[in-house]
């Protein structure tokens, strides 16, 4: 047996190994966050707070694994054949948007604020149906209510009730 080859082919797999758990750690990094935080579906405190966290370190976790991916992957060119080549243009394009997504605010994405808020009558407000829900408000003998179908969308509403400037959030 050619020791040369042997020594090749376990340097391979190793280099392969480790080239795919940093693609697979820079995806979890930023999929997870988006995941968790996703709208209509219920949210646990503590989803909320590991989707924060990994959203704070996910921006030098997928910059470390970018350079560390780019670095391996140049090695694994090296050692590779065609086939094994191609598939490294997939594996580094993943770590290439997982590094952009990480810089991105995809909270903002999936509860923009409300741009341009109207603000109806009960009788103005067709699109309403009778069996929505609304979150109500009341203040200083003024109320407002908030469709909980668009407030799941936009999470938060600025308005002015009863003299009083509020926000109303869901």
């Amino acid at each position: 047996m050619n020791v040369k080859k042997t020594l090749s082919f376990r340097n391979r797999g190793i280099n392969w190994s480790l080239f795919l758990t940093l693609v697979l750690i820079a995806a979890v990094t930023v999929f997870i966050p988006a995941w968790l935080i996703m709208p209509f579906k219920a949210q646990s405190a503590s989803g909320v707070a590991l989707s924060y966290f990994l959203k704070s370190i996910s921006p030098v976790v997928t910059a470390l694994a970018l350079l560390s991916a780019i670095a391996l992957g140049v090695r694994i060119w090296s050692l590779e054949r065609l086939i094994g080549r191609v598939m490294l243009i997939p594996a580094l394009l993943v770590v290439t948007v997982s590094f952009w997504f990480a810089r991105q605010n995809h909270f903002e994405w999936m509860f923009n604020p409300l741009p341009n808020p109207g603000f109806a009558t009960v009788g103005e407000a067709g699109f309403i149906k009778d069996s929505d829900m609304v979150m109500a408000v009341a203040l200083n003998g003024a109320s407002a209510a908030y469709p909980v179908r668009q407030m799941a969308h936009h999470h938060l509403v600025q308005d002015r009730v009863g003299a009083m400037d509020l926000v109303a959030t869901y």
